[in-house]
């Protein structure tokens, strides 16, 4: 049996490694969604979907064809497993293998879709071992290889559009996600706040084993009156005697009877020196409840906390901006790097087309070898400046990759080009206009006042140390002693009246007598009435605290409105900018063909096409460095006021 089971391994190991070869040349399946443009005030609605290659349908059909492989390998070695003992049947809609008396069942479809059965079973009452081997060989023969289809489609090349980017940024950025751990901290400060004037519960257990006790009259004339007890009983027995009528007893014959009627009853008597204060074992369990009446620092704090947890919300807020535009710079000086690859890549093809054209002129020897030698340095430092450019742009694709917390490894692609669409209506903006939207929208100007809000929140709680902390408490006690030796002596019952006749009683550890509640309730009053100047000081120091957060605020607000007069200048001039440069370069391209044209018809030479390619090229990376400055004054000038310009 053992070498039917390596036959079927080294049979699954073949189609396993056929199964991975199949694997690695199918390509894998891409498909990327777009959706409109994020803004920190929208929630991102866009998902990617990345390549995927384990898909159950393909580990299913997977499966499905090992189990007909190893039906085909039983067949076809059926006279082996007759040879172990088994009894191989087969036809067209099944195969079963037993063994004599033991049978097992599993049912799976059949290619004419009736089931097929397999019928396996082992001796010594072990049925279905070949069974849970083919799983297990399956299991093998799958799982591996899926994984490893897993492995290779993480670095299949992602393809990215600006909202891809943005929204893949917004979930991932560290700086985002750090941001948010600041806010999760601040909703736990608010829960904090509230528990100082919730109800306080504190519970505590106590044990204490007394080895050795002192004597608490040592020292004291009364030292001795732990000996003397004795003696009580002899008093309370004369006079009761005294009373009825009866002799008196001295202390000697009382003592004598009272130990005759000890032994009488089979009890050691108890020591008249022991200490009947003294317990071996103490157990206190205590419960605490506090509630604060009234704490002006506590409720202050709740205040304060409530207001961190704003600022907060703003810095979440206001880092959402902060990352839409790094990764708009980001990905659009990405898209201009590879367009300068691209443009220089095309004047490449023209000069070579060029020096081509040059050397048969020289060929011909109409022309002299000075042209074809300059036009061939001219072709050199052209991909010289193509190297170091595709250098730039893929450094601009690690910083995306770095924004948006993907491996920096990983290749991406962008989609899409600088191709300028409808400019954004910010012309008929005004300076003091978009002040204003600023003062609204920005969140770090929320901060700012927030800041002002909570040192005088701070000066309330340094204010509140003049004033008295009153809270209500309720203590819970439960107090066990428990002596070791819990024999109690007592008269016997049936002769209450003989004071010399005793019987004893043995006590649970739980009895009652050992065991008492104390509860106790009160107001606890609390005031500071003077602590060497220290509450005044920190006053004052709040108080400068507040001075100096007001005027970080109006600092604050003259910076913004410097920053939106920046910003609108700026995309003012990169407006002009992309009007003058299209002019530009639609004239360079007439001049180009015009060029061209010349020398084809041989009134032009090979220098003025170079110069006219030149100009050309020049213009179209100069209209190309205007849209990428215009559309980063848009990002900042979005960033500066806080808000998209799509709500104005």
């Amino acid at each position: 049996m053992i070498e039917i089971l390596f036959s079927i391994i080294r049979h699954f190991c073949r189609i396993r490694a056929g199964d991975n070869s199949h694997r690695a040349n199918r390509q894998p399946d891409n498909q990327t969604t777009r959706q409109p443009d994020n803004q920190s005030t929208r929630q991102p609605v866009h998902q990617t979907t990345i390549h995927q290659t384990n898909r159950p349908d393909r580990l299913v059909k997977c499966c499905i064809n090992h189990y007909f492989a190893i039906i085909t390998y039983l067949n076809k070695n059926k006279g082996l497993f007759m040879q172990e003992g088994l009894l191989l049947t087969g036809g067209h809609d099944g195969f079963s293998a037993s063994r004599k008396g033991h049978a097992n069942r599993w049912g799976m479809p059949g290619r004419s879709g009736h089931p097929r059965f397999i019928r396996l079973a082992g001796n010594s009452g072990t049925p279905g071992l070949v069974a849970v081997w083919m799983m297990i060989l399956i299991g093998l023969a799958v799982i591996p290889a899926e994984s490893r289809a897993g492995d290779v489609s993480q670095k299949d090349t992602l393809t990215l559009t600006l909202d891809d980017a943005v929204y893949m940024a917004l979930e991932n950025n560290f700086g985002l996600r750090e941001v948010l751990l600041d806010r999760e901290t601040a909703n736990q400060q608010v829960r904090e706040a509230w528990g100082r004037v919730y109800p306080s519960v504190n519970a505590t257990g106590n044990f204490t084993r007394n080895l050795v006790t002192a004597n608490p009259f040592a020292g004291s004339g009364a030292e001795q009156l732990f000996a003397d007890f004795g003696a009580i009983g002899w008093l309370r027995y004369n006079e009761e005697a005294r009373l009825e009528g009866r002799q008196e007893l001295t202390f000697e014959e009382y003592m004598d009877r009272q130990r005759e009627g000890y032994e009488e009853a089979g009890i050691t008597p108890p020591s008249m020196e022991d200490d009947p204060f003294s317990v071996d074992n103490q157990f206190v369990l205590s419960l605490s409840i506090t509630q604060t009446l009234f704490n002006g620092s506590a409720f202050a704090a709740i205040q304060g906390a409530e207001q961190f947890k704003k600022l907060s919300e703003d810095a979440v807020h206001r880092e959402r901006q902060v990352v839409i535009d790094e990764v708009r710079r980001a990905y659009f000086s990405a898209l201009l790097a590879w367009q300068q690859v691209e443009v220089i890549s095309n004047s490449i093809e023209r000069l070579r087309r060029t020096v081509a054209d040059v050397t048969r002129t020289v060929e011909q020897g109409l022309a002299s070898r000075y042209e074809k030698l300059s036009a061939e340095v001219e072709l050199v430092n052209l991909e010289t400046e193509l190297i170091e450019a595709e250098n730039r742009a893929e450094l601009a694709k690690r910083s995306i990759n770095l924004l948006l917390n993907l491996d920096p490894t990983r290749p991406i692609r962008l989609a899409g080009d600088l191709a300028m669409t409808a400019m954004q209506p910010v012309a008929d903006i005004t300076l003091d206009e978009a002040v204003s939207i600023a003062k609204e929208f920005r969140p770090d100007l929320m901060q700012a006042e927030g800041f002002i809000e909570i040192n005088r929140i701070n000066e309330r709680i340094n204010r509140a140390s003049y004033r008295p902390v009153v809270s209500a408490f309720a203590n819970l006690d439960y107090i066990g002693r428990v002596p070791d030796n819990r024999t109690v002596i007592m008269r016997d019952p049936a002769d209450p009246d003989n004071p010399f006749r005793f019987t004893s009683e043995n006590r649970s550890f739980f009895h009652d007598t050992y065991w008492n509640p104390n509860i106790a309730v009160g107001i606890n009053v609390s005031w500071s009435i003077f602590s060497g100047f220290q509450n005044r000081a920190r006053l004052e120091q709040s108080r400068i605290e507040t001075r100096r957060s007001e005027l970080r605020h109006e600092y604050l607000t003259d910076a913004i409105r410097v920053e939106v007069d920046q910003a609108l200048r700026n995309l003012r001039t990169a407006e002009r900018r992309i009007e003058s440069q299209r002019r530009n370069i639609e004239q360079a391209q007439v001049n180009y063909d015009f060029a061209r044209t010349r020398l084809l018809e041989g009134v032009g030479t090979n220098l003025e096409e170079r110069q006219a390619s030149m100009l050309l090229d020049q213009s179209r990376l100069s209209y190309l460095a205007a849209v990428h400055d215009y559309l980063l004054a848009v990002s900042r000038f979005e960033l500066v006021l806080g808000t998209s310009l799509d709500r104005l």
